[in-house]
């Protein structure tokens, strides 16, 4: 993810910029807003994009079997605050949480969040989004390495996560929140070629 130095209309950002700000972004290119600093966000790859489809399959269709809620994937806005909108790659907001829905983005945390590594993005997934995810009590986050074929569940506890349990290939995720949810990690990651 690289930092945007100016405005897609070619003007420079001297301040902090707010959601309004965000909305007049380029549809041509995919943004975050992080403490008012926006972001553009990388291509993904296609590991990426296959372990994306693959979560997003099983969320859903356990999700919905179970009427628990909805879930959504990127790019879907997440406004946090006015200096803080994110497109995690995948989320999970629950029934009982259904009025942060709104036709144009979601306006709140959701229950659990997914964001799937890269190198331009690991820094930030693994740090200022942690920090920004437990401040706004987003219950369950989900860390995803394609590269190293991991996947860590971070559970919120007080201000902060817990330290995370690390599924790896052969093993099956379960979650605390989705109870009843299992992924076996063969069925997500694409074998090594």
């Amino acid at each position: 993810m690289k930092r945007a130095n100016t405005f897609p209309n070619g003007s420079p950002i001297t301040t902090k910029l707010t959601y309004e700000d965000y909305l007049k972004t380029s549809d041509d290119e995919r943004y975050e807003l992080l403490d008012g600093e926006l972001f553009i966000l990388p291509t993904p790859s296609l590991a990426h994009q296959h372990v994306a489809m693959k979560l997003a399959t099983r969320l859903d269709t356990f999700v919905e079997d179970k009427n628990l809620g909805v879930v959504y994937f990127a790019p879907t806005d997440v406004v946090l605050s006015e200096t803080h909108v994110v497109q995690p790659d995948l989320m999970f907001i629950s029934s009982d949480r259904a009025g942060i829905v709104t036709s144009a983005n979601i306006q709140g945390a959701p229950d659990l969040l997914v964001e799937i590594r890269s190198d331009s993005t690991a820094e930030r997934d693994e740090n200022l989004k942690r920090k920004l995810y437990a401040e706004y009590c987003v219950e369950e986050y989900w860390l995803v390495d394609p590269d190293a074929r991991t996947i860590t569940v971070l559970l919120l506890a007080q201000d902060d996560y817990a330290e995370g349990v690390m599924y790896t290939v052969g093993q099956t995720l379960t979650s605390s929140m989705l109870e009843g949810f299992s992924a076996h990690l063969d069925e997500i990651f694409l074998s090594p070629t």
